[in-house]
């Protein structure tokens, strides 16, 4: 399941590109890439605390995405063969910090352009399913302020997991 659902989120946020013009895309397998447009998801990689030790990471491009999930507690199905849970996954979604948001401030806009890569992001997660999972949605958002050049928004998406042997 969680190799499944990792790579469905992988693929989806890869397909994304912001335009020249500001709106985010989501480009199809084949299709070309409008021109002038950038990867709107620069880095995705497994959780691994990374915010915590930025100045000991290898450099990663931002805004980036980090895959965390949280413990599983299996119910058996049929003992020994199939099981389901109610798994959790949170997106660390990591970005720069564009400058204070404050009423009035120049960079009040641009601060918080990352709520609309985060609307973006649950545009093309909402309700997807896979073999080993089944309505992934999201179920709580937070942001921390206590890194310095850095926001992280931690999107907290749940789905119904299947595991058989």
């Amino acid at each position: 399941m969680r190799k499944e659902l990792y790579g469905l989120i992988c693929e989806r946020l890869s397909r994304l590109y912001e335009t020249a013009d500001g709106q985010h895309v989501y480009v199809d397998e084949g299709e070309p890439v409008p021109e002038g447009a950038q990867r709107l998801v620069k880095h995705i990689d497994l959780w691994n605390h990374n915010v915590e030790f930025i100045e000991q990471e290898e450099n990663w491009e931002r805004p980036a995405v980090f895959v965390e999930f949280v413990p599983i507690r299996w119910n058996a199905i049929q003992p020994g063969v199939e099981y389901r849970a109610e798994a959790q996954v949170n997106l660390h979604v990591v970005t720069d910090w564009q400058g204070s948001t404050s009423l009035g401030s120049e960079l009040r806009e641009d601060g918080l352009r990352v709520f609309d890569l985060l609307d973006t992001i649950h545009r093309e997660l909402a309700c997807a399913e896979g073999e080993t999972f089944m309505e992934l949605d999201l179920v709580g958002s937070q942001t921390n302020h206590n890194h310095e050049e850095i926001i992280e928004n931690i999107e907290m998406y749940q789905c119904v997991a299947i595991r058989s042997l």
